[in-house]
């Protein structure tokens, strides 16, 4: 017998099988599917593990019959803390401790951001000057405290202070005194009007930067320049000199005066404070010095010779020619070091400054919730990091140059 051929509809499923199948493989052989399907194998281990260890982790906390979770925030801390920017007493929850370690490492870290980088442009320009004893000072500014670990820096600093003569024997200087228990100096007495002033220079700075965005803006588009500098100078300045007169103009001020043992009055910065913010902005000085340097050199040097050529002083040169221009190579680095700077401040355990780590250390021994201390520790100085990136990301983009 003869074989039938098969049927015109039998031919066509079998090709659209053939199809299929081909377009399957297709799919899979694409580099950008296998890049996906990849990433998503690597995920589902990662999940996989990080479930793994808390699950072994806590199978040995209950064996160890140690409780679980963060219940334990709001329970009485039962520790004093010496130096705080908030009311705070041992009764209060062990939440309200870790905010006032959060705020004074806040502090710290603003007030070494600020130090560290005034300290740092100083000795950068310094480092490219044409006196050769200025250049060899900041030369071994940046050799001798980068070479240094900053843990022997704050270290070091705590016990110069340490030291020091007791009050009794302070060491006067113009409107305060320096002693063993820190630098006590004359302040201005309470009173409302200095918080509306101090309100009134915040909003004059803030509108002082929107004026000089503007200023940028009309510049680029319309090519005209505003005059900035009378229009800041007026809202910085001016602003909150008319709110301190208008609040009565309070001149009265508060002096330290030596009171048994101590001083009383005034202002008075912990020698801990101080330890910690010193080591911690020289320290970050040198690489910041180092950085500017580096952006500084930079710039090409014909526009160095463009700008003499034009009869510019050197202050106008380096004001409005080579830092506008270095400090797009500035930026990412100084990003980094301020992000290092906030996490050397967890090294104040070493002296006692009771900043975030300090407090959370603590709070550990107290209650033995190791796991939950260090996991809010870590998302703190995260925040932290991140916050301080983004920040100084914007501020890149406002220093960097763009295209018409």
């Amino acid at each position: 017998m003869m074989k039938q051929p098969d049927s015109p509809g039998v031919l066509a499923s079998d090709s659209s099988r053939e199809n299929a199948a081909f377009r399957l493989f297709s799919v899979f052989n694409s580099k950008s599917v296998r890049s996906a399907c990849y990433q998503l194998l690597l995920a589902a281990l990662l999940i996989g593990l990080g479930y793994w260890l808390y699950h072994n982790v806590v199978a040995n906390l209950h064996a160890q019959r140690i409780a679980t979770g963060f219940d334990f925030l709001g329970q009485p801390a039962n520790f004093a803390i010496g130096e705080t920017l908030i009311p705070y007493s041992a009764n209060d929850t062990y939440t309200r401790a870790l905010l006032v370690g959060l705020l004074n490492t806040l502090y710290v870290t603003l007030c070494g951001i600020v130090l560290a980088t005034l300290l740092g442009f100083i000795v950068g320009i310094g480092r490219v000057s044409k006196n050769w004893l200025l250049v060899k000072l900041c030369i071994t500014w940046v050799e001798l405290l980068r070479n240094v670990p900053v843990i022997l820096h704050v270290i070091f600093w705590s016990m110069v202070i340490r030291n020091l003569p007791a009050p009794r024997e302070a060491i006067t200087l113009p409107g305060g005194f320096l002693t063993n228990r820190g630098l006590t100096f004359t302040v201005p007495a309470a009173h409302s009007g200095w918080l509306w002033t101090l309100l009134a220079l915040f909003i004059g700075c803030l509108l002082a930067l929107l004026v000089s965005l503007f200023a940028r803006y009309w510049r680029e588009r319309r090519s005209r320049v505003l005059p900035t500098g009378r229009i800041n100078a007026l809202l910085i300045v001016a602003l909150p000199l008319l709110v301190w007169w208008l609040c009565g103009a309070p001149n009265e001020l508060n002096q330290p005066a030596l009171r048994g043992f101590n001083f009383r009055g005034g202002f008075t910065i912990s020698p801990e404070f101080t330890a910690l913010l010193l080591g911690i902005s020289l320290y970050s000085s040198a690489y910041i010095a180092e950085i500017v340097r580096a952006g500084i050199q930079s710039v090409p040097k014909g526009q160095l010779e463009a700008a003499r050529a034009l009869s510019f002083s050197s202050w106008h040169v380096m004001r409005h020619v080579v830092l506008p221009q270095a400090m797009r190579v500035m930026v990412p680095p100084l990003a980094s070091k301020y992000v290092s700077l906030a996490k050397n401040s967890s090294i104040a355990v070493v002296i006692g400054y009771p900043e975030l780590a300090n407090i959370s250390n603590t709070m550990m021994s107290q209650t033995g919730q190791a796991l939950e201390a260090i996991a809010i520790m870590m998302v703190v100085y995260l925040i932290i990091s991140g916050t301080t990136s983004l920040l100084m990301n914007l501020f890149n983009r406002y220093v960097a140059i763009k295209e018409r």
